[in-house]
């Protein structure tokens, strides 16, 4: 029987009339077997800095009170987003993978018969392909986001496997949809896709984000702005950047 990994996936600036200049779509993944540890020490960091309340902090199935996320970063709580981007770093079974499109007004859907969604399936492809493996089996997890979510799931489902030629199932077990705010790793990608999201944006005006962000450049040891080795395991980063006015 193959290996199997999970796969978390997220995305920032998707949407296309947004007024972002960039888009950013990441996915942590992990052996199947790895993952209830894990969720189990993300959650405990939770407990550790008073954000569950007390009487809940024995109840393993409730893990929605605090959910992770790039945007609830504060001054206040730096320590805890401390902890998890450490804890990130430090278990060898963790492994992150982001693409980050720099420039979306420079492509010409019109041109090469795209359209937005053409183009957000083919870098989500892009951002996964990284990371499948013919060796393994693969479950593919992604935020709910919006009415459409189950038709982009299904979508991007076929275009996956067309690719792999995996018309027995054997690569990609299943995609599916979760709520982000149930899925410990799921909130960790959040987290690391709103750091990309923000140094590629040319944002520094909250203190907080910059230390976290500072931290994980110098764990990572790379800037966030460039693409790194494709065989980067821990940290990979693809910047796509499009040839105006033409779609790659």
């Amino acid at each position: 029987m193959k290996p199997t990994i999970n796969i978390y996936c997220d995305e920032s600036c998707h949407l296309l009339n947004d007024k972002e200049p960039i888009m950013v779509l990441g996915a942590v993944y992990c052996p199947i077997e790895k993952k209830e540890e894990i969720f189990e020490r993300l959650y405990s960091f939770k407990i550790k800095h008073n954000l569950i309340p007390k009487n809940k902090k024995n109840d393993k199935d409730n893990r929605t009170y605090y959910e992770l996320k790039w945007n609830k970063v504060s001054k206040s709580k730096i320590e805890y987003y401390k902890d998890v981007i450490n804890y990130f770093f430090d278990d060898d079974d963790l492994q992150f993978r982001t693409l980050v499109v720099s420039d979306k007004s420079a492509i010409n859907y019109e041109k090469f018969n795209h359209t937005h969604d053409t183009f957000y399936y083919k870098m989500y492809f892009g951002m996964l392909k990284a990371i499948l493996n013919p060796e393994n089996s693969h479950h593919i997890y992604i935020d709910i986001k919006d009415t459409r979510s189950k038709e982009k799931v299904h979508k991007l489902e076929q275009v996956l496997r067309n690719d792999k030629y995996d018309y027995s199932k054997e690569i990609i077990k299943k995609v599916q949809q979760v709520r982000s705010h149930e899925v410990e790793i799921l909130q960790l990608a959040d987290l690391l896709i709103g750091a990309t999201a923000y140094v590629n944006r040319g944002l520094n005006n909250n203190k907080a984000k910059n230390e976290l962000i500072n931290l994980i450049k110098h764990r990572s040891k790379y800037s966030l702005t460039k693409s790194t080795l494709l065989k980067e395991r821990k940290f990979n980063v693809f910047i796509w950047e499009p040839q105006k006015p033409y779609f790659v």
